[in-house]
């Protein structure tokens, strides 16, 4: 669990990083993100958690 919670805070800080080193670009892929399609972001969101959990288990082994 401890494992997780680290993750997520780091989760958070790379995106508060990113919004306030680029608050213009951070907006612009907000919006883009509200404009693209839902299967789409579907497939983006399975996608980033499959590569996330290949790393993470890579990393742990």
């Amino acid at each position: 669990m401890s494992d997780f919670l680290a993750a997520l805070g780091l989760v958070f800080v790379i995106e508060g990083l990113i919004f306030a080193a680029f608050p213009g670009h951070g907006k612009k892929a907000l919006q883009s993100v509200t404009e693209t399609p839902e299967g789409t972001l579907r497939v983006i969101g399975i996608s980033s958690a499959v590569v996330g959990l290949l790393v993470v288990w890579l990393v742990r082994a």
